[in-house]
């Protein structure tokens, strides 16, 4: 009797995943969403509410709510299970953006601030912490460039649903859509996520590593503001606490992120690094757009547009990339993203010292385009060699929560370091534009060296 080949299982399909996906994306989109819609809506609110003294504590308070939060999602997870977990963290958002909508003064505006911070930092943990369980292993990889990939739409949409409301004069009904949005996804989480299994046995509460990581936020976050000698003394704060953290994950009696984490030759260290370096590319768009206005004349709309374009390069390279499936494609994309990212910002660093012209427009457009997406292309693999770094499934949920922490400290880093290459190269405004673009290809292409040592030592073990 002739043998018969045995039928190959169906490759599993992301759209039978379409409830979950959306759950998880949204959860990192309204958190994207927040923060840039409540920058563009700033200048108005405060013009009603007063409140200018504490400007900065907008940005800051909520940071370090949301780094807070973050570093208990897995424990969450663990203790709720996914979908009481997820419920939890849209409510706690939900209410925040209300109370924001009916603040009759700062204080309470930033009350709501830590209420959004807390809301959002949870539901970005838990984002990447339930793509194991939410969805079959071949759709990790899709599932994860569409849920990081939410963090380049809430760059793009962002300011420009902030700045429609504020035009309009009605920046309150902004946190009643967001808040409006948080319920609606609510409404969805106990068809589309697993009912995971609950625990009480939790570990105890990393406290020593919570206080040393949320000061380090705080004080990077103040770097940004500060300026001059300022600046210098918050990020050797915010870095002796950094250190502090380390220490205290790796000597304590618990930790954020799993012990293997700090162990001699494992790879998990160099892959949260990578992530930290890798988000240094979207800080140029906090300053693009100035540059765009000053360097080449554009109007603002189209300067901001301009600014956006390494979130649209992200987003455009993050989905067709998650489909390589590849172990060997994927390192080489983990490893020639950054680089890519590098090389294009240090092309455009060369246009920003050439003659403004129209062609500059398009120049700085398609380098910055081509720096996103380096970031989209190699993103996705880092999070999945992160999720894969262990086979139990508590330890992947919790180093999979370290996903957000880590790109998060890395932008707040960043942004402070922005400033200083800038202010550097001022009044000659090209050439501050240059530092910017040249300092942070530096530190992208570093990006690619932590990568390719990540993925050797990962090597190493097999």
């Amino acid at each position: 009797m002739p043998n018969t080949p045995t039928p190959l299982a169906p490759h599993p399909q992301l759209s039978h995943y379409r409830g979950a996906v959306a759950v998880l994306a949204g959860g990192i989109l309204l958190q994207a969403l927040n923060a840039y819609v409540t920058s563009s809506l700033l200048p108005d609110l405060v013009a009603e509410i007063g409140g200018e003294p504490f400007y900065a504590w907008v940005a800051s308070l909520y940071f370090v709510a949301s780094v807070s939060a973050a570093m208990l999602s897995s424990r969450a997870l663990l203790k709720l299970g996914a979908r009481t977990a997820f419920v939890v963290g849209f409510g706690v958002f939900a209410i925040g953006c209300v109370v924001a909508a009916l603040a009759p003064g700062m204080e309470i505006f930033l009350v709501s601030r830590v209420l959004q911070g807390l809301g959002g930092g949870l539901l970005a943990g838990l984002s990447f912490a339930t793509i194991r369980s939410a969805l079959p292993q071949p759709l990790w990889s899709q599932g994860t460039a569409i849920v990081s990939a939410m963090f380049a739409i809430g760059t793009l949409v962002g300011p420009a649903l902030g700045g429609a409301f504020a035009q309009a004069g009605i920046w309150r009904l902004a946190f009643v859509v967001l808040a409006a949005l948080g319920l609606a996804l609510t409404a969805l989480v106990p068809r589309a996520l697993p009912n995971t299994a609950r625990s009480n046995d939790v570990g105890q509460i990393p406290f020593a590593s919570m206080a040393a990581l949320t000061l380090a936020v705080l004080a990077m976050s103040l770097a940004g503001v500060l300026g001059g000698a300022g600046t210098w003394v918050a990020l050797g704060v915010g870095a002796l606490l950094i250190g502090a953290f380390v220490v205290a994950e790796r000597f304590g009696s618990t930790s954020v992120l799993p012990r293997f984490t700090y162990r001699r030759g494992n790879s998990l260290k160099w892959l949260y690094l990578t992530i930290a370096l890798g988000s240094a590319a979207v800080v140029t768009e906090a300053f693009t757009p100035l540059f765009g206005q000053r360097l080449i004349g554009l109007e603002p709309l189209v300067a901001g547009f301009l600014g956006a374009t390494v979130s649209a390069g992200w987003s455009a390279a993050a989905i067709p990339s998650s489909r390589v499936q590849s172990a060997a494609a994927r390192r080489r994309l983990s490893m020639f993203g950054p680089l890519l990212t590098a090389i294009a910002l240090g092309a455009t660093a060369v246009l920003q010292l050439v003659s403004p012209s129209g062609l500059s427009v398009l120049g700085w457009a398609f380098t910055l385009f081509l720096a996103g997406v380096g970031i989209g292309m190699s993103n996705p693999h880092l999070s999945v060699a992160v999720m894969s770094s262990t086979e139990d499934e508590r330890l992947a949920a919790q180093a999979a929560a370290g996903v957000p922490i880590a790109s998060q400290m890395g932008q707040m880093l960043f942004v402070a370091l922005g400033g200083v290459f800038v202010t550097a190269g001022m009044p000659h405004v090209p050439q501050a534009a240059a530092n910017l673009s040249w300092g942070i290809a530096v530190i992208s292409a570093l990006g690619a060296l932590t990568a390719w040592v990540a993925f050797r030592r990962a090597a190493r073990k097999q």
